[in-house]
């Protein structure tokens, strides 16, 4: 039994680190750095569990796509996900929207509505932006996950649901107790496995995957070809702070898409703001790409894009080595490489 046991966990473990290799992604989230490697790899120990999970990170990184990858690889797969983000409910609907109500409950009250507790038993509760609970749903919630029961309101009948509950924030919960707008009875329940999701900016290569796939998307949407991207375009997005994250990135991405016409994406297809932030970097209006493009991997797009930036670099700097590695952030060893594996020829003037 322990040898069938360690060999269903050792095949899951090379299924799992098969579906990283993929440039589809992980559960829906795309990335080959470090840091969404330690994700996916925290995810799957997570999901295996039934603890409470709370999954920090700045707004925009895809914290609800990772609840629902945890939800996905874990024992309640076939059960809901059910999702609420607490910041869009005004404070006076959060008990209606968690706990659901009877007919007559309260003004406007016409039926009975299940809330979302009792909707996610056998399943998943995700709880975004929880930092926005009120007092006193704080307080209701703390005591849902202890007896893991609840009253709707206007009823005094006690309905039991067996749910799991993950929890998501772009703010740091523990100042928040430390300032007493959070409790920390609370937090402690929640924060039993805290998960953070990286910031864009930390992800490297994930720029160019992530960029790639969002065009895919809009073609597959529109039903157009998908634009490639201009080795000055890529550099942008690249070298950009993206303070919006992964949903400023979509979104730079589909608008570029609709102003390149099924053309290669050029910087001048770039929101203003990306153009203005890389103009400000160096008289030529781009800073010096990272080694995004420089990855070793089987991606067509990303080998098409590469052999692009280093024949514009050659051009640009007709042939002087050390200028062009210097443009592309590479190293000499890396770029003769390229050069061999494009079949690229180094033009020097004469």
């Amino acid at each position: 039994v322990e040898n069938a046991a360690e060999h269903v966990r050792l095949a899951r473990h090379v299924g799992v680190l098969n579906s990283m290799l993929d440039v589809s992604g992980y559960q829906g989230l795309i990335g080959r750095s470090t840091p969404m490697r330690n994700v996916f790899e925290q995810i799957e120990r997570v999901a295996e569990s039934d603890v409470n999970v709370l999954i920090l990170g700045e707004s925009g990184t895809g914290k609800e796509l990772v609840a629902r990858a945890i939800h996905n690889r874990s024992e309640r797969k076939n059960g809901r996900f059910v999702a609420l983000n607490c910041a869009a409910v005004p404070e006076p609907l959060q008990e209606a929207e968690l706990f659901g109500h009877e007919h007559g409950a309260f003004s406007g009250a016409t039926r009975r509505r299940i809330g979302r507790v009792e909707h996610a038993h056998k399943g998943t509760l995700f709880l975004d932006e929880v930092a926005e609970l009120s007092p006193l749903l704080q307080a209701k919630l703390l005591r849902v996950l202890q007896e893991r029961s609840f009253q709707r309101l206007g009823s005094n009948e006690e309905i039991k649901s067996d749910f799991r509950i993950l929890a998501a924030t772009h703010r740091d919960l523990a100042s928040e107790v430390a300032v007493g707008r959070f409790r920390e009875d609370l937090f402690f329940r929640l924060a039993v496995f805290d998960l953070h999701v990286p910031p864009l900016r930390m992800r490297g290569d994930d720029v160019a995957l992530l960029a790639t796939a969002f065009v895919q998307r809009y073609a597959v949407v529109s039903g157009s070809p998908g634009p490639s991207f201009s080795p000055a375009a890529l550099t942008a997005l690249a070298a950009y702070s993206w303070p919006g994250n992964v949903r400023e990135l979509q979104n730079t991405v589909q608008r570029a898409a609709i102003l390149a016409q099924g053309q290669p994406i050029q910087l001048a297809d770039i929101t203003p703001r990306l153009i203005a932030d890389q103009a400000s970097v160096s008289p030529a209006g781009l800073k010096p790409p990272s080694r995004l493009l420089f990855h070793d991997g089987p991606d067509t797009d990303l080998a098409t894009m590469q052999r692009q930036a280093i024949q514009t670099a050659i051009v640009r700097h007709r042939g002087n080595v050390a200028a062009a590695v210097r443009q592309l952030g590479i190293s000499r060893s890396t770029f003769y490489r390229k050069l061999k594996e494009y079949n690229l020829r180094l033009e020097r003037p004469v």
